[in-house]
């Protein structure tokens, strides 16, 4: 019989973990319990271990930093609940060598999620640590697909209230590993997404029937796209939003940049102002500062 309490933050300590891929102990404490010490989350990440539900690995930089991650064990048991379902775990969360070699990029995602979890707190509006899915699937046609690092979801207002607009972004973190122009190239993935009409094999399109994108499925209106820059100093931060822009430049007029919110903020900006502040810079209408969660045509 299983020892961990499935009513309580242990179920969702192995959510989070499966949803997220990797978290630092830190990082977890503030995600599930941030109102109590940090040795109850410690005690509740080494159970959850002792159960061969989670495991973790010592980064050798940044102090022995210990970094949790689900087992296989884990991520079936966690992928059984409603709570779970629709979310398909990467195949290599669960690889210690993996972990790893990803950690940087992942843990950063991590802490991205984290900034709108505790704004939204702070805020009084909601934001669950369920509610930042990673690596969400979506195909483009010709076996290619758009992969974002997360999927949000959002309500603005009173988290207790049921009148709050609800808004859902894709949100890319670039830690600057990649050229400019390959962020950039980001943006005409994206556009294909917002086009894309899937093709039912053996059937004939019918004239009369309105072609469905595929995105329509999964969402009312198509998510805002979010660039979060770090790994580089403000003068870099300029570089990546210039290449964005560029990117944008090529790909209008289309109707994707029109009705798709694309913002891009620093990861420092974020962490020291929070995401619902003026950090963001519009892709495509570079001339101002804006809230991510602006109403009017960006509701979503």
């Amino acid at each position: 019989m299983i020892g961990v309490d499935v009513g309580s933050e242990d179920r969702l300590a192995l959510g989070v973990l499966t949803q997220y891929r990797m978290a630092t102990t830190e990082q977890m404490h503030r995600v599930i319990a941030p109102l109590v010490r940090i040795e109850q989350t410690r005690r509740r990440l080494a159970r959850l271990r002792a159960e061969g539900l989670v495991d973790r690995i010592t980064l050798p930089q940044a102090g022995r930093t210990r970094v949790w991650f689900p087992t296989r064990y884990g991520v079936q048991l966690a992928s059984e609940w409603p709570e779970m379902r629709g979310h398909r775990p990467s195949r290599t969360v669960s690889d210690p060598t993996a972990v790893r070699l990803k950690a940087g990029h992942t843990l950063t995602v991590t802490e991205t999620a984290l900034a709108f979890l505790e704004d939204a707190r702070r805020r009084g509006e909601l934001c669950q640590p369920l509610d930042w899915l990673t690596e969400v699937y979506h195909p483009i046609g010709s076996g290619e697909a758009v992969i974002p690092d997360a999927l949000l979801y959002y309500r603005r207002g009173p988290a207790d209230g049921d009148n709050g607009a609800l808004l859902r972004a894709f949100v890319e973190v670039d830690r600057a590993t990649m050229g400019p122009e390959r962020l950039a190239a980001k943006l005409s993935a994206y556009e294909r997404l917002y086009r894309y009409v899937p093709t039912i094999p053996g059937r004939r399109p019918i004239p009369q029937e309105p072609a469905v994108e595929e995105w329509r499925r999964r969402y009312p209106l198509f998510p805002r796209v979010l660039f979060v820059l770090d790994g580089t100093g403000p003068a870099g931060v300029e570089n990546r939003i210039s290449a964005l822009r560029a990117g944008a430049g090529l790909l209008a007029p289309s109707r994707f940049l029109h009705d798709v919110p694309v913002l891009a903020a620093s990861m420092a900006d974020l962490l020291l102002h929070g995401p619902s502040t003026p950090v963001w810079r519009p892709v495509y209408d570079p001339d101002q500062r804006v809230r991510w969660t602006v109403s009017g045509h960006w509701q979503t």
